[in-house]
């Protein structure tokens, strides 16, 4: 079973770990421990753990912006393919609902990214525009809820 849990700090260790296995460091870019730390107390950021059987699978990173949409700034899942990514998001679309009040969550991905992209589509993510970080094109991506 699936569930999420609000993040600890002390999971910080594992959570870096994950972004910089060869599958995650292509898409994302890595925070230090400092970073996470101080991104995990900041009262507009969630982050929430995702774990399978008891144990820690991969987290998200949240931030909660104006009108309370969410900016889906991060999913890390240490196992690729075995459908944990696509049902945590779920999860997470219903936790942003019921606990923030959210109407709406946004994300970018980077054009690149074409794994993460069908993802979001098949979850009902349409895109609504285009940006740029350090020279790689960011697809901006939308859902509402």
């Amino acid at each position: 079973m699936i569930e999420l849990r609000e993040s600890l700090e002390i999971e910080i260790p594992k959570f870096i770990e994950m972004e910089n296995s060869d599958e995650a460091s292509e898409f994302i870019i890595p925070h230090t421990f400092e970073k996470h730390r101080s991104e995990l107390r900041k009262k507009n950021i969630h982050y929430l753990s995702i774990y399978k059987d008891n144990a820690l699978k991969g987290f998200f990173i949240l931030s909660i912006g104006m009108n309370d949409d969410v900016e889906f700034r991060r999913v890390v899942v240490a196992s690729k393919g075995d459908g944990i990514g696509q049902a945590s998001i779920k999860l997470m679309e219903a936790y942003c609902k019921e606990n923030i009040g959210a109407r709406r969550i946004w994300l970018d991905v980077f054009s690149f990214n074409k794994r993460g992209q069908h993802i979001y589509k098949k979850l009902g993510y349409v895109q609504f525009g285009v940006d740029e970080y350090e020279g790689k094109e960011l697809l901006l991506y939308e859902k509402q809820l």
